[in-house]
């Protein structure tokens, strides 16, 4: 592997890790921001969120950018490791918002079943796929977990990602985010990764 190659995979090995720790942090001071870019100078990122309030982020020492990337529900393979946000359907089971696939370097990473804000009533379950399984009215998984099981449906049309790299270039006003944020006593956030869209695909979770 050349040194470019090395460093740009350091680069994002670092990122996923960074993302896949703001995914599976659910504790009271974590508030992950969704919504488009007001602005970015410096370590100061200003994002209109998609409740219409301006939050004001402070980038910590060592931040990273990350994207993501269109991938398909066909990819998908028993041992793969994703993370699947999930609502109850009205038959009682469960049906997928989104999809992210982790690299295998990641597997294992923020394991496990837990309330999610993307949704009312959502769910965000990072784990192992132990079947896909293709039907006619589409595909549907069994993750296991440490201490549980679940299947889920996912509808056509459901946002299938992966993670890809990005650059503070990627940061325009405009630019859809999601940034998993601390909180401090005080009411000022801080973050140490923001997700961006990029060639058309925005972060779904």
């Amino acid at each position: 592997m050349t040194s470019r190659l090395k460093f740009t995979a350091s680069v994002l090995a670092g990122g996923l890790l960074a993302l896949s720790t703001g995914i599976a942090a659910h504790a009271a001071d974590t508030v992950r921001v969704r919504g488009k870019i007001e602005s970015f100078h410096g370590s100061t990122l200003v994002v209109k969120t998609r409740e219409g309030e301006t939050a004001k982020i402070t980038l910590k020492d060592g931040w990273k950018p990350s994207s993501l990337a269109k991938a398909s529900v066909d990819a998908i393979k028993p041992g793969d490791f994703v993370g699947v946000t999930s609502i109850p359907t009205a038959d009682g089971k469960n049906g997928a918002v989104e999809v992210l696939i982790f690299p295998a370097a990641m597997k294992g990473t923020g394991e496990g079943s837990y309330a999610w804000d993307l949704q009312p009533n959502s769910t965000m379950t990072n784990a192992t796929v132990a079947n896909a399984v293709k039907s006619v009215n589409g595909h549907s998984l069994t993750l296991t977990y440490k201490g549980g099981e679940k299947v889920i449906s996912i509808a056509d049309g459901t946002p299938i990602v992966t993670t890809a790299p990005a650059t503070e270039a990627d940061l325009k006003p405009g630019a859809t985010v999601f940034v998993p944020s601390q909180k401090a006593d005080d009411g000022t956030l801080s973050s140490s990764r923001v997700v961006a869209g990029k060639n058309g695909v925005e972060p779904p979770m």
